[in-house]
């Protein structure tokens, strides 16, 4: 087995894959690169058992095909090191032993079998539909932020993906904050539902870029494959039945607070510097057309306050929120203005953008629980 290959190029594309590979796997094979080459067609592959992914290149020259695992540290740690110059790779397919050529130096080291390593798995009577790229990764970045890292709950530490005849949405949750992004330009002749880790949707959203193109996505029960460009990615979906959010989206909301995002957003950033570290509790006093921001942390005799102007329809309000979910929230809008909208203190507040153009196929809707205040 014997090919070239740019360095640049392939370094590029070994980047794009390589956030599958993890730590302390339980097959050491799966440290490796698989490498399989058919005439000038090189597939590479990573897999961590849960999620495998792969992307198809051409070579400058094949001879023989062939299929060889290569330890994936030294290989990246290799090609980061080499300018741009043609990479001649000499495999010895009965040893496994691997001689790499560039420019005058020559480097050697172990591969592996590549049979040892796990088959990808293939999708049979899988339901398909194809969504625009970047539709996808802004639902991604409107959603991924909000699923829990609770292990215990595992329905609830991906994103939930519901598809109807009328819209398709995407929502996550970790039962503190929930996020649901939905496009009515996405729909199905049927109802139907699956939940994502968030591993691979983090994977496709860092790969999709600004580019336009169409991703085609195909599921079944046990698992949902993502193609794009030379990228495709399978990944195992994740069990269970997604928790009823409809039932806590409250929608009963007299209160309504209008304010500028970016304002508000560093004046989070600022007050809860000296809010408590262990709640990041902050007080947003409410009358009228101002907003103070409140924190303390009595422990360090630390408190600051900052008064903002806003635009308020509804009874004063003291009401609290964690500062981390809220800068989360607000980083992840992009719009001029946020609308929050309340009803009681102790009631969950939802946060909705406010955007100067129309945007008649998109919703997006935030919710955030609200902390007890200490009086």
């Amino acid at each position: 087995m014997k090919f070239i290959v740019s360095s640049t190029f392939l370094l590029k594309n070994l980047q794009a894959i390589s956030g599958v590979l993890v730590a302390n796997n339980s097959l050491p094979i799966l440290d490796d690169f698989l490498f399989n080459l058919n005439d000038d067609d090189l597939k590479i592959t990573t897999s961590d058992i849960e999620s495998t992914m792969t992307v198809q290149i051409k070579v400058t020259m094949a001879d023989e095909p062939g299929i060889v695992a290569i330890p994936a540290k030294i290989l990246l740690e290799t090609l980061k090191t080499l300018p741009d110059v043609p990479v001649t790779f000499d495999v010895n397919q009965k040893t496994f032993a691997i001689k790499m050529m560039a420019g005058d130096g020559e480097y050697n080291l172990n591969g592996h079998n590549g049979e040892d390593f796990p088959e990808t798995p293939v999708i049979d009577d899988g339901n398909e539909f194809t969504i625009n790229s970047i539709v996808l990764s802004e639902a991604i970045s409107k959603t991924v932020f909000a699923a829990s890292n609770d292990e215990m709950r595992p329905v609830m530490t991906g994103v939930f993906l519901e598809m109807t005849p009328e819209n398709t949405s995407f929502v996550a949750t970790d039962a503190h904050k929930l996020v649901r992004y939905t496009r009515k330009d996405i729909t199905v002749e049927t109802e139907d539902s699956f939940i994502i880790p968030t591993k691979p949707l983090n994977q496709i959203k860092n790969l999709l870029g600004v580019e336009d193109q169409p991703v085609k996505i195909i599921y079944n029960r046990k698992n949902t494959f993502f193609s794009f460009g030379r990228i495709n990615l399978i990944s195992k979906l994740i069990e269970g039945k997604y928790p009823n959010y409809v039932a806590v989206i409250p929608t009963d909301n007299p209160n309504k607070l209008q304010i500028e995002r970016t304002p508000l957003l560093n004046a989070i950033k600022r007050v809860s510097i000296y809010a408590s570290q262990s709640t990041h509790q902050l007080r947003f006093s409410i009358t009228g057309r101002q907003l103070i921001i409140s924190g303390e942390d009595a422990d360090f005799n630390n408190k600051a306050r900052e008064i903002l102007t806003c635009n308020y329809d509804g009874e004063d309000m003291d009401i609290g929120f964690n500062s981390k979910f809220l800068s989360e929230m607000l980083n992840n809008l992009d719009s001029g203005e946020v609308m929050f909208e309340m009803s009681q203190p102790n009631r969950a507040s939802l946060i909705k953008p406010i955007y100067d153009e129309d945007r008649p196929n998109e919703d997006i809707l935030m919710l955030i629980m609200p902390l007890m205040l200490n009086d």
